[in-house]
């Protein structure tokens, strides 16, 4: 039996046309955060990680002390 023009040009629709189609369809559905939740997240973000930062630089640097010592008495 013949195809019916519905299900040949839905088989022929390019992959990465059908991809951006569906990309932009769950993009629409995306409740996306104010300019105020946005500023306050993006702010918490910053100050953890300059927080972990200085944490590590810390650590790294009692740890090379240690081994400083350990080594080159």
């Amino acid at each position: 039996m013949a195809k019916s023009k519905n299900e040949a040009s839905a088989k022929s629709v390019n992959p990465v046309v059908k991809y951006l189609r569906e990309t932009r369809a769950e993009i629409s559905k995306v409740t996306w955060p104010t300019r105020d939740e946005w500023l306050r997240l993006s702010g918490i973000v910053l100050a953890v990680t300059l927080i972990m930062a200085l944490i590590l630089g810390v650590t790294d640097a009692v740890a090379a002390q240690i081994m400083n010592f350990i080594l080159y008495r």
